[in-house]
């Protein structure tokens, strides 16, 4: 699929693999897949580089829910060989940036559901490339979520001309409503903000099946985020990996 990425997605929480949906993390569950038949992140990435995915992404839900990041996992499944790591470790301050620049990740996410201020959007370039960070723009049910409270009151068009303003230059659409629904097809947001966003825009949440993902494509998004219709088997793994 060309430069079009799919990325599987692992949420670990309580240092294990979980089942996200719709975001209410009290709820999540011990991922339960056919495909994997584990629960532990490290030898998931391990099964899905050995299946052919290069780039996978990870949610540290214990640093974005309690301020506990996995460092010795993270650092674990970042001496894998042959897989580039996207994290989302739910950064709220500049000064956590630090705490994952010995990592070897390819990119860091920075969402906008965990941090405090834009200010930690618009400096985080300081400490890397602006092509090393991923801005996640965190939504439920399309309205903006966010410890900033300023960003809450915005219409997502007005967040993403912010962040074009700062010299963003990927990011994520996240609704956390769609996550772990399969409920498919492209929202009209989605389109609205690709039109109005100048960088790369990839997709998570939502993807029903293969038929989803190649019209995310033959629409110009950068790729999408999949879990639930990789994990039980909805898509055949061996249609995604060209």
């Amino acid at each position: 699929m060309s430069d079009f990425k799919i990325i599987p997605v692992i949420d670990i929480l309580n240092s294990k693999a979980v089942h996200a949906k719709k975001g209410e993390r009290n709820k999540y569950r011990p991922l339960e897949s056919p495909l994997l038949n584990t629960t532990d992140p490290v030898l998931i990435v391990k099964k899905l580089s050995s299946l052919g995915f290069k780039c996978i992404y990870l949610a540290d839900l214990d640093a974005i829910t309690k301020k506990n990041p996995n460092i010795t996992l993270l650092e674990e499944i970042t001496s894998i060989s042959d897989v580039s790591i996207y994290l989302d470790p739910g950064i709220r301050s500049e000064k956590e940036i630090n705490t994952y620049l010995d990592i070897r990740i390819n990119k860091l996410i920075i969402g906008l559901e965990t941090v405090y201020n834009l200010d930690v959007i618009s400096n985080c370039f300081s400490f890397l490339p602006k092509n090393k960070i991923i801005i996640s723009v965190d939504m439920y049910r399309k309205k903006i979520i966010s410890n900033c409270k300023s960003l809450n009151n915005l219409d997502p068009i007005e967040v993403i001309e912010k962040l074009n303003n700062v010299g963003v230059f990927e990011i994520i659409l996240l609704d956390l409503f769609r996550v772990g629904q399969k409920m498919g097809g492209i929202p009209k947001l989605y389109e609205k903000i690709k039109k109005t966003f100048t960088g790369k825009v990839l997709v998570g949440g939502g993807i029903k099946n293969l038929n989803d993902i190649k019209t995310y494509q033959k629409a110009n998004y950068a790729g999408v985020l999949i879990g639930t219709a990789l994990y039980d088997g909805t898509i055949d793994h061996e249609d995604l990996i060209l």
